[in-house]
């Protein structure tokens, strides 16, 4: 005789919202169209045919989702679709569009040519310095390929933070960074260096995935489900029924501890940051703007719906490892960052020490600190994507490859006094200098850790801002107040799309810093949903969205 409690196949058609899955979906169809469009049409065609799908596909995508914002149903904080496995709520929204904007923007990096050529290899699966290559050189081919590469990476990152399950949120990590992967090794110039960031991030980004699915192995050992709703009411009750005597612990520890280095990975965070540097500077640089915004965006919301929702009961357990891993973030690379000559490398050591800062609206583990994360991630997003763009038109003396030796950027200021002001907004906004939108993020993050009761931590912040703030300045002193050498950079002339992401830069850096008001006001839905970040987030299987 069959047990009764067992899980029994249905014979039942899941309900789906068609409308709340949109966003996803169109990305999805986009990506196909964008591979057969590498299958069928013509090369001499298909580079405008692609910018154009991706970039139609992402304002399509964007504005789905701010539509969404006014369909979710009133006295919820969201709902979930596709049968439980993702959720759409405020958060999930705020995430998801942020990251399609900055997509968007990131696809003018990607787009842009200068003399017939974009930064991409002519042909990836040739030797680099052998004759096909020089063949495919000459003969003008280009990789077109990277446009559907994006459109999936894209979608991964969309799905990543609005995941409510352990399995779909393993999907969506694989979907966002495989094409990533590929992507780094795509560069035009230095390409064996390009080559070496790709298998790099490969090799550490495929053990940090195997930490995550053993984690999610032992959560679901522990609470006999992998869904963050019903992981939560397990951790609450104690684990499952078989460990009704209490020694599921291990299981459960082992379990934080595993998932937590697959995403910390992701984020960045020391000591699982090392790839970063080599990674940033390998990679073909709009791809690594892409990466320094979208993907930290949606690796954080990841880590926060998974902190907050089915680990939400155990904070004493996590939060004393957050504490020691945002110290050592914030601590180790800003004082490793002082030491590079590398304007790349020193923006990768940037980004980690950023990552430390976040991580102390983690630690807070209230709304204010989830509010403050939110704003925080769109802020640092427009700034890095304005800093990347600025990186791709200092040159060499023969204006070939970018020039990343930070002593070759002298007298920049004097020679090319907009792009070096320019970059020295952003470089002030890294440092949280007021009237900007740095100083906005980290006032948001830093407050919420001290009313959470985190006053040290924001101490070993303030005193690591104060660290990076060192290096920030220095590049403007060199810029500004030295002399020109005379093999130095040469700035090619900014086309229009690297010139608009600037300019966009530019524009977020100052709006977000002089009037933060409208967006921290109305990231979540209300100040009276109560304190924790659970209230405002779907973290229960029965609110399907069209279901009984």
């Amino acid at each position: 005789m069959i047990p009764q409690d067992l899980p029994v196949i249905t014979q039942e058609t899941p309900v789906l919202d068609w409308w709340l899955l949109a966003p996803l979906l169109t990305l999805f169809g986009a990506a196909m169209v964008a591979v057969l469009f590498e299958a069928f049409v013509p090369a001499a065609r298909r580079r405008p045919l692609q910018i154009g799908l991706a970039a139609l596909a992402l304002l399509a995508t964007f504005v789905l989702l701010v539509l969404q914002v006014g369909s979710l149903p009133d006295g919820q904080a969201g709902v979930t679709v596709g049968v439980g496995s993702l959720v759409v709520d405020r958060t999930v929204l705020f995430f998801q569009g942020t990251i399609t904007v900055l997509a968007l923007v990131s696809l003018l990096l990607i787009a842009e040519r200068r003399d017939g050529r974009d930064a991409f290899a002519a042909q990836a699966a040739a030797v680099p310095g052998s004759e096909e290559e020089r063949a495919h050189i000459l003969a003008g081919s280009q990789h077109t390929e990277i446009y559907p590469l994006v459109l999936f990476a894209v979608l991964g990152m969309l799905m990543f933070p609005a995941s409510n399950d352990f399995l779909t949120m393993f999907i969506a990590l694989e979907v966002m960074s495989l094409p990533l992967y590929l992507m780094c090794g795509l560069a035009r110039r230095r390409r064996l260096f390009s080559q070496e960031a790709a298998v790099k991030y490969f090799l550490l980004g495929a053990f940090s995935s195997a930490f995550f699915l053993f984690g999610a192995a032992m959560v679901y050992g522990y609470a006999g489900s992998v869904n963050f709703g019903e992981v939560r009411a397990a951790v609450e009750d104690g684990g499952a029924a078989i460990f009704a005597d209490g020694n599921g612990e291990p299981l459960l520890l082992m379990g934080i501890g595993l998932v937590a280095v697959g995403l910390l990975f992701k984020v960045g965070a020391v000591p699982f940051h090392n790839w970063k540097p080599d990674v940033y500077q390998g990679a073909p640089t709009p791809v690594t703007a892409l990466m320094a915004s979208c993907t930290l965006v949606a690796a954080f919301g990841a880590l926060l719906r998974v902190f907050f929702v089915p680990f939400g009961g155990r904070i004493g357990d996590w939060e004393p490892m957050l504490w020691i891993i945002a110290v050592l973030t914030m601590v180790v690379a800003a004082v490793i960052a002082v030491s590079q000559r590398d304007v790349k490398r020193l923006l990768a050591y940037s980004s980690v020490v950023h990552a430390g800062f976040i991580l102390t609206a983690v630690v807070a583990g209230t709304t204010d600190g989830l509010a403050g994360a939110m704003f925080y991630l769109a802020a640092y997003g427009f700034t890095t994507l304005g800093a990347f763009a600025v990186v791709t038109l200092v040159r060499t003396a023969d204006g070939g490859q970018e020039q990343g030796d930070l002593d070759r950027w002298a007298g920049l200021g004097r020679r090319h006094p907009l792009l070096a002001g320019a970059l020295s907004l952003f470089l002030l906004a890294f440092a949280g200098i007021p009237l900007t939108s740095g100083f906005i993020g980290k006032f948001a993050v830093f407050e919420a850790a001290v009313a959470a009761g985190a006053a040290p931590l924001v101490i070993v912040g303030v005193l690591s801002s104060a660290v990076t703030a060192y290096f920030y300045v220095r590049i403007i002193v060199v810029m500004f107040f030295r002399d020109p050498e005379a093999d130095g950079p040469t700035v090619v002339r900014a086309g229009a799309a690297t010139g608009g992401v600037i300019a966009i830069g530019v524009a977020a850096t100052l709006l977000l810093g002089l009037y933060p008001g409208p967006v921290l006001d109305n990231l979540l839905p209300s100040p009276e949903s109560g304190q924790d970040p659970v209230s405002v987030m779907v973290d229960q299987a029965s609110t399907e969205a069209g279901g009984p």
